[in-house]
């Protein structure tokens, strides 16, 4: 409710001369005008006026494994796994280190060699199994990331690290962080976007994972689903007229600006910013999600499952469009990777799930001239042990959560392709050259999009935050 002297019936040039004295009433006023990237201060627009650096990328895809791919039957190939397969893990190579409640109490950590078969591909020499037949085509695009390492041995909180930088909920995501230091590159659609597997369930997923945090809610990932309304609530109800839809708006923003005048709340800003992206997302939505007029060829280069709206490739297919539209930052999540038993049959699964996407959209990007500027990153929060958790039986075997060494890739975006970054030891249980964290990674990513991760920074409750937290270096041996 507003106080009572507020004047209803003001003119025009009193209303936003009056508005304009609080904060945030300028993006205010922009946005009733329409015309949102004038604004110095727009709610589109970064806290930086410019990237600390000249930037390497201009957008990230993030292509996330949740539940831990295992590294021993996809890229990093052990011999003497096989070679020792059902023999004891040796005392000296675990040096206890912690193991989860699924494990510990195993009487035996019976060392589980690969049953799938691996060769080297490309001019990079890059090791990869039978499992991925399209992603070993395209070894010479990625930069291999072998030695990467977490504290996090469960998946709440190694997930929510990955996404945050911090493993308790609350921190803002990546994805938030870049809207908020670099803006949106495109006023129709928003600047963090996120698309789930909606085939694979097998693992909840939980939308803090792209919340803003204690950021403006403008910086929210907004998830767009397969099939049937792709945001939800954002059609007008029966009755409601486009005609009538913008008045109200306007009508709800000249009240918010009044409000924005008495209390001088930013989040007031950010709030109308949303109805107005609503509103022009009703057109711009349905745009980018159609993919009708692709052609035979692209889905030909990503796979028939393409044609089926939510799987992997047919998020993959959206990628490259709404990497074509300037979305800053777009999250594909593809659970079900939590292999603890029955590993041979799921990971055939889940691999058959993402090879040919993953091709699709590395090969789609560098046609049309985007994978210069586009990073794209692939991977889980953590990899697997070396030992079956259970039985081991000559066709079958489970791996338990393993933190201290997995693979990642990343690809374009500035970073050395053809490249492999790290190593571990002969039983693929530690590192042994060149370690990355999380905390590195972040900080690399940030990087190649001309962010300095110690300097952009948010203060909440009298502290200074950013992403990395008080950790972090970029990994300059992964930059072309």
């Amino acid at each position: 409710m507003f106080c009572d002297h507020v004047n209803f019936g003001m003119t025009r040039r009193e209303f936003f001369s009056r508005f304009a004295l609080g904060v945030g009433g300028f993006a205010l006023m922009n946005l009733l005008q329409r015309n949102a990237s004038a604004a110095p201060v727009s709610p589109f627009r970064g806290i930086l006026e410019k990237p600390h650096f000249a930037p390497k990328a201009k957008r990230i895809i993030y292509l996330f494994m949740a539940g831990g791919p295992s590294q021993h039957d996809l890229f990093d190939y052990k011999p003497l796994l096989n070679k020792m397969n059902g023999q004891d893990l040796p005392e000296s190579v675990r040096g206890g280190q912690r193991l989860t409640g699924m494990s510990a109490h195993q009487a035996h950590y019976p060392l589980a060699g690969s049953i799938f078969n691996f060769a080297q591909h490309g001019k990079s020499r890059a090791w990869v199994s039978d499992l991925l037949p399209h992603t070993a085509k395209m070894v010479d695009e990625l930069c291999f990331i072998r030695s990467m390492h977490t504290e996090h041995i469960n998946h709440d909180p190694a997930i929510t690290f990955f996404q945050t930088g911090h493993q308790l909920p609350g921190r803002p995501s990546m994805g938030s962080w870049l809207s908020y230091g670099l803006g949106s590159a495109n006023e129709n659609l928003p600047g963090f976007v996120v698309l789930i597997s909606k085939d694979r369930i097998d693992q909840p997923l939980y939308s803090r994972l792209w919340g803003n945090g204690f950021l403006p809610s403008i910086h929210q990932g907004v998830q767009f689903r397969g099939g049937g309304d792709p945001v939800l609530f954002l059609k007008n109800p029966d009755g409601v007229s486009p005609a009538s839809r913008r008045q109200f708006l306007d009508r709800l923003a000249e009240l918010n600006a009044h409000q924005a005048a008495e209390l001088g709340d930013p989040e007031i800003a950010s709030r109308v910013a949303q109805y107005e992206m609503a509103y022009r997302m009703q057109t711009s939505v349905p745009e980018v999600m159609d993919l009708s007029k692709e052609t035979a060829a692209t889905y030909a280069l990503y796979g028939e499952d393409a044609r089926t709206p939510g799987t992997f490739a047919a998020n993959c297919l959206l990628a490259r469009r709404l990497a074509e539209k300037n979305v800053r930052f777009i999250q594909l999540y593809h659970p079900g990777w939590d292999q603890h038993g029955a590993l041979p049959k799921q990971i055939r699964r889940q691999a058959a799930d993402v090879d040919r996407g993953c091709y699709g959209l590395i090969t789609d990007l560098k046609q049309r001239g985007l994978l210069d500027d586009t990073l794209v990153v692939w991977g889980g929060e953590f990899g697997r042990t070396n030992y079956s958790q259970g039985k081991l039986t000559a066709d079958n075997y489970g791996r338990d959560h393993h933190p201290r060494c997995f693979t990642i890739w990343m690809a374009g975006g500035g970073v050395k392709p053809g490249y492999v970054h790290g190593a571990t030891d002969d039983f693929g249980y530690n590192i042994t050259e060149k370690p990355v964290s999380v905390h590195d990674l972040q900080a690399t990513i940030l990087h190649q999009l001309g962010i300095n991760h110690e300097q952009l920074t948010y203060k909440h409750q009298g502290r200074y935050y950013r992403l990395t937290d008080v950790f972090g270096n970029v990994v300059p041996d992964v930059l072309a």
